[in-house]
């Protein structure tokens, strides 16, 4: 089996590593930074969770130990498509350039432009930054990239997702054409297929098998739910999460919570929170130090509960997590593979539980297909009362009282005498049917509707009687 001591990298990065815990390299780790050590391109296709981040960090380190930066002129540009991927990023170069001499400096949303720019001026190795933030700086004119020597681009089918992609192609061309460039994403779209065929040159391509299969230490349950009426399936929803996290007591340490919508990230956090649980959202809206907030409470501890989009997770590295709860089931299967992996790391056990809607059938049939077996049925949790079972019941006229009201004060022919005797005798109906309802059945109630109805017709009948009359 290899080691990372077979790789050819810089013994301070393999002091680092080794600091780290880690001994053996991950299949897209062996075979891409033997490439990236020769000064290949190199097009990786590989999901997040397979180590790629230190598939270009540790040979871009190695690279980059000969030489010195200069002011506004970085030696190498990391792009990453989110906040949370880019700092991400930042943390491994810390963790294994800490032996080394290397600087960096990360531009993304939410920190000042002054601080960035203060760590440009004084020039860095390595850049790390969304391609928002990055081409900010290089308009205000304090970045020239004329200097970078190795570019890489990671999750390059998220930034397709997110419309990154005529930003990536522009710091493409601000870039040397002489650079070496290390290009990764989960998926070959034509539209990402064509920038590497354009960015490119004569890369090797190393392709690591999508994650298809969930760790055996996870213990899986999908709980069903029907509700009766659908514009009660989100309320059910939240009221089952609570009664899940309820039951399982203090064996729930922290958790992920995972919704496929920012805007539901925001609902369930609030609904958690107003039932006393220890709970905060994160996703790509907030503002970047409270999402950095947020992360360092849950890694210390002392935030419980993380409710989170797709987006602001990936990237995420917390090794103990107990539980994961899919609040949705997620569209693309391999995100439900990612999703659960966040729990039952390192040996560790976890439990990952998804709640599901008859609407969402077709989701998990693609995400059983993927991992090639069934989620296991778990039954409703103790404390959970959904919504009363059965078809909708419909309207009955006493659901229409304030209806009933607002049409017996309509017909106002203030001309006509007559009609203030009628409509005063419609307000008497309608009070005693008000009456009638507090004390009796619907069914008993019907005839006095009806007795309303046909005094409103009555009445509408009666200024044309009385024209007839008059001609």
């Amino acid at each position: 089996m290899i080691k990372f001591s077979d790789l050819a990298l810089d013994p301070r990065v393999l002091t680092a590593i080794a600091e780290a815990g880690y001994e053996t390299p991950t299949p897209i780790q062996a075979q891409a930074i033997p490439f990236a050590l020769e000064g290949r391109d190199v097009l990786g296709i590989a999901q997040t969770g397979t180590g790629k981040t230190a598939s270009f960090t540790l040979p871009l380190i190695t690279m980059l130990g000969k030489g010195r930066a200069r002011a506004r002129m970085p030696r190498s540009l990391v792009l990453a498509p989110t906040r949370e991927l880019a700092a991400q990023v930042a943390e491994n170069f810390d963790t294994y350039a800490k032996h080394t001499k290397l600087t960096k400096a990360l531009l993304i949303g939410g920190v000042s432009f002054g601080e960035q720019d203060k760590l440009i001026d004084r020039g860095v190795d390595v850049l790390i930054a969304t391609p928002g933030r990055l081409l900010d700086h290089f308009e205000r004119g304090k970045l020239l990239l004329t200097g970078v020597q190795i570019m890489v681009v990671d999750e390059a089918d998220r930034m397709l997702d997110m419309g990154f992609i005529p930003d990536i192609e522009r710091i493409f061309q601000m870039t040397p054409f002489t650079r070496q460039t290390l290009f990764f994403s989960a998926t070959m779209a034509p539209e990402i297929e064509r920038i590497t065929n354009t960015f490119l040159s004569n890369p090797a391509k190393i392709e690591v098998a999508r994650q298809s299969t969930t760790s055996t230490t996870i213990e899986q349950a999908l709980i069903e739910l029907h509700p009766a009426r659908k514009d009660r399936s989100f309320a059910d929803k939240r009221m089952a999460l609570r009664a899940l996290i309820k039951q399982e007591g203090e064996a729930c340490t922290n958790a992920i919570i995972f919704c496929n919508r920012k805007m539901d990230v925001d609902v369930v956090a609030k609904s958690l929170k107003q039932h006393g649980m220890n709970a905060s959202p994160i996703h790509g809206d907030l503002d970047q130090s409270v999402r950095t907030r947020t992360l360092e409470s849950f890694r210390d501890g002392t935030l419980h509960l993380l409710v989170a989009s797709d987006v602001a997770a990936r990237g995420l590295d917390i090794p103990a997590v107990s539980h994961v709860f899919n609040f949705d089931v997620p569209s693309h299967p391999e995100d439900y593979v990612h999703r659960i992996g966040r729990t039952g790391r390192a040996g560790r056990k976890g439990k990952a539980y998804t709640l599901s809607l008859p609407s969402d059938e077709k989701y998990l049939l693609a995400i059983e297909a993927l991992i090639k077996s069934s989620i296991p049925r778990g039954a409703l949790p103790e404390g959970f009362e959904p919504s009363a079972t059965g078809p909708l019941k419909p309207a009955t006229k006493s659901d229409d009282k304030p209806k009933a009201e607002r049409t017996v004060r309509a017909p106002r022919n203030r001309n006509e005498r007559g009609n203030k005797t009628t409509t005063t005798t419609m307000q008497d109906t309608v009070a005693d049917q008000i009456s009638v309802d507090q004390t009796a059945p619907t069914a008993d109630v019907k005839p006095e509707v009806q007795t309303a109805a046909d005094t409103r017709n009555l009445d509408a009948r009666e200024p044309r009687n009385r024209n007839n009359r008059d001609t």
